[in-house]
């Protein structure tokens, strides 16, 4: 009789296959939770107790470490000396071995979690089982994954195909190899960012990056065509995470389209929190609009109006729900994505009559961000709302992220900025000039810190009422994207309202030219990092002008 050890955390599918098997006369070996489980299904089930002749021990640390076990696994049967020296101890081969792994991620996840309830969630039996029968994967199975059950049944049915289920098989030990590096990884970069208060951390956990880097990408989705046609591209979700976008409509995505679609949700990421909509438009990854009003579609028809031109083929996340009227508004303009937290019913009909407009759900995150505002802000939210902001307050950032981008002959690494949330008090700001920003020029340079953060540098914003008037962006002298930012707003026909708007400036001001354009253009309010050694000079220029200007002390190049 061949024997099957079962021993599973998650124990979705276990009963239905622990059936499959005794149905077809296999002997079922299992453990603690499982063996409960299959006997209370009505599974005949052998202790492993039974088998190694001794029982668990400490509290189930140690149940299936034994010579019994793990001699049947890795007896190789073509082997006569193995097969020979097993018989006599008087062990028998185990011929299928379905294990997954303690849930360490989702213990660590959970909020005030110990040091010790993590350390119980790490998996020792488990990995050792799973690791050895991947090693004698062509003489016995291994499955890690309820969603291999069936393909394994239908294999030991007959329906395996000519190699006689050889190739799933060694696809199946593949899989053990690939759970397991990322079960190590996980518990080693927990262990890393975990010092005690005892130990000497070091650089704060957020701030660390590992002198080795190992990724584990998933996923592997075709995608449409490349950065251009012709090339192929696919995209893979990095260390298991999913992406949290769904498609409800529309052509496939292009590697463009996510760029942008990227682009778009970290622009959106600043106004995660803002009690009213926002609406982002991005071209070429960098905004070319972004408003926060009342309503959403006056959000959307204020957001289009800094660069219409630049809107034609364009981006567009929402951190609302999308709803008839701002559908309507949307389907007149031709767009290649629309990414929000959900869409109504009649803005779902609306916008599928576009039959290539491809529409994103994003916002099921599960997971809090440390930035988020009070209990008491959340109480008048709903759920899903709650899950679209968190969801984009992690795009913009978040504790121990890393991006990386590729150069020719490796990857570059870096700890992800957190975004200067808009709403949120700014800290640390110091008003270097004799006149002070009024609270209405300090809204808006606020709304246009949080919203240059997403530029591409060199970055120069204008902004006044909860609106973008003007942006310049990636030119190569900063004083250059001043006059670009003022002569796109005058483009739109919004010159009017850069008579007393807000500039925003991703880095210092290296010479005082760039003042003189702002206050050329109407600019009454300058937010910089400063920290150049002109900042005398600019400041002198800003006072002349009679402009407010607040530094920062902080930089926010986009590459």
């Amino acid at each position: 009789m061949r024997r099957a050890l079962l021993s599973v955390s998650d124990k979705r599918g276990i009963a239905r296959f622990a059936a499959g098997l005794q149905a077809a006369g296999w002997e079922i070996l299992s453990t603690g939770g499982t063996a409960r489980k299959l006997a209370a299904a009505g599974i005949r089930v052998t202790p492993v107790s039974r088998v190694t002749s001794h029982p668990e021990m400490m509290e189930g640390r140690v149940k299936t470490l034994h010579p019994a076990i793990h001699a049947g696994i890795l007896a190789r049967r073509s082997n006569p000396k193995d097969m020979e020296e097993l018989g006599r101890q008087g062990y028998a081969p185990i011929d299928l071995v379905a294990v997954n792994l303690y849930p360490f991620e989702d213990t660590i996840r959970a909020s005030g979690v110990t040091e010790e309830a993590a350390m119980e969630r790490i998996d020792i039996g488990g990995p050792t089982l799973i690791r050895a029968a991947a090693k004698n994967h062509r003489d016995l199975w291994v499955v890690v994954d309820p969603a291999d059950y069936p393909a394994v049944l239908d294999a030991l049915a007959g329906r395996a195909g000519p190699d006689g289920g050889a190739g799933l098989r060694r696809r199946l030990a593949a899989k053990v190899f690939r759970t397991t590096l990322s079960y190590d990884r996980a518990v080693a970069g927990w262990l890393e960012g975990s010092a005690t208060a005892g130990d000497d951390p070091g650089p704060a956990p957020s701030q660390t990056l590992p002198g080795q880097l190992t990724l584990r990408l998933e996923g592997g989705k075709r995608l449409r065509y490349g950065e251009n046609p012709g090339q192929e591209a696919t995209f893979h979700a990095l260390d298991g995470v999913d992406s949290q976008l769904e498609q409800l409509h529309g052509k496939a995505l292009s590697y463009n389209n996510l760029l942008d679609v990227d682009g778009a949700l970290t622009t959106l990421s600043a106004f995660a929190f803002s009690p009213d909509p926002a609406v982002a438009i991005v071209k070429h990854t960098t905004p070319c609009g972004l408003a926060v009003r009342p309503e959403l579609a006056e959000a959307f028809r204020r957001a289009r109006a800094t660069d219409p031109v630049s809107a034609f083929g364009s981006v567009i996340a929402l951190n609302r729900p999308v709803d008839a009227a701002t559908a309507t508004e949307l389907g007149a303009l031709f767009v290649e994505c629309v990414a929000a937290p959900a869409f109504d019913d009649d803005a779902l009909e609306i916008l599928a009559a576009k039959k290539n407009l491809r529409l994103l759900r994003f916002g099921r995150s599960p997971h809090p961000h440390r930035c988020e505002p009070d209990a008491a802000w959340w109480a008048d939210q709903d759920r899903a709302l709650r899950g679209a902001a968190r969801f984009l307050a992690r795009c913009g950032g978040h504790p121990g992220a890393r991006s990386l981008r590729s150069v020719h002959g490796g990857i570059l690494v870096q700890t992800h900025p957190d975004p200067p949330f808009y709403g949120i008090a700014d800290r640390g700001w110091q008003v270097v000039t004799r006149r002070r920003p009024n609270p209405a020029e300090q809204r808006d340079l606020s709304f246009a810190w949080a919203t240059v953060a997403a530029v591409k540098s060199n970055a120069i914003l204008l902004a006044r009422d909860g609106a973008t008037v003007g942006i310049g962006a990636g030119q190569m002298s900063r004083v250059d994207s001043s006059r670009l930012a003022a002569a796109k707003a005058r483009e739109a026909g919004l010159g009017a309202e850069m008579k007393g708007c807000a500039l925003a400036s991703d880095a210092f001001f290296p010479f005082r030219d760039g003042v003189d354009a702002a206050a050329a253009a109407g600019v009454r309010a300058i937010v910089q990092p400063g920290g150049s050694i002109r900042d005398k000079e600019t400041i002198r220029a800003a006072n002349e002008h009679g402009i407010a200007m607040v530094f920062t002390g902080r930089r926010l190049f986009r590459h």
